[in-house]
């Protein structure tokens, strides 16, 4: 019987510890977000690199999280048509700790949130 109580309680700490590794708050770090597409998720990290590609198809700006691009962790994509609504964003989040929430997706192996609205993006 000792045994057995001995295991559900191993069992119970290593569920615990997963959990835990996340984290509290919910949120998990712009490297863990690699392991999360197709889910939605709060992802936090340092704004390294921004740019706003305002020759580009559909103009989007990019905010490239623990690294500047193409070896940034993680990237929060804000599309030209709703630009507007976070004003500058490549200025705004420049260098800052920040925090975004929403689906995780990949693109070309990279993960990504697509935010339409400045409510997704927090400071930290």
């Amino acid at each position: 019987m000792k045994t057995v109580a001995t295991a559900v309680l191993l069992a119970l700490l290593v569920l615990s510890a997963g959990y835990s590794a996340r984290g509290q708050s919910g949120r998990i770090t712009s490297a863990e977000a690699k392991n999360h597409v197709g889910e939605k998720e709060t992802a936090c990290g340092h704004v390294s690199g921004a740019r706003y590609a305002d020759g580009s198809k559909r103009q989007p700006t990019f905010l490239d999280l623990d690294g500047r691009y193409p070896n940034s962790a993680f990237t929060i994509l804000i599309w030209g048509s709703d630009r507007a609504k976070f004003g500058e964003p490549e200025k705004k989040y420049a260098d800052s700790d920040v925090c975004v929430s929403g689906t995780i997706s990949s693109y070309r192996g990279a993960p990504e949130i697509v935010t339409s609205d400045p409510a997704q993006i927090t400071k930290k």
